[in-house]
């Protein structure tokens, strides 16, 4: 399942996983959410309820989409890692995506493909 992530004019392909969450993911599309910054690595959004099977992560990697806690996605634009989440999808190419994201909060759409 692929969907295009738009941050600051620029949209990015992702793979969204087929897994439950994944699917229940894809249903709530199109979304805009304002995210916030977090650690200088990541952006996130709580208010996004999903299924969940949280399993720890010790590496997460730039593009990675994580939901934390049932029901904030979270967006990685560096590496991170120590807590548990569960996996949504991966963005392809990063390519630009920090630049994107910016400092602070951010609009973010995601939209099916």
């Amino acid at each position: 399942m692929k969907v295009t992530i738009t941050a600051a004019g620029k949209a990015f392909t992702a793979t969204i996983d087929g897994s439950e969450t994944g699917k229940a993911f894809i249903q709530r599309l199109p979304m805009k959410l304002e995210m916030s910054e977090l650690h200088g690595n990541e952006k996130y959004c709580y208010g996004v309820a999903l299924p969940h099977n949280d399993s720890r992560y010790d590496r997460i990697e730039a593009g990675d989409i994580m939901l934390y806690s049932g029901d904030c996605v979270v967006l990685f634009y560096g590496p991170a890692g120590g807590y548990s989440y569960t996996r949504i999808g991966k963005i392809e190419d990063i390519t630009g995506l920090a630049d994107a994201l910016g400092r602070g909060s951010v609009s973010v759409k995601f939209e099916k493909q």
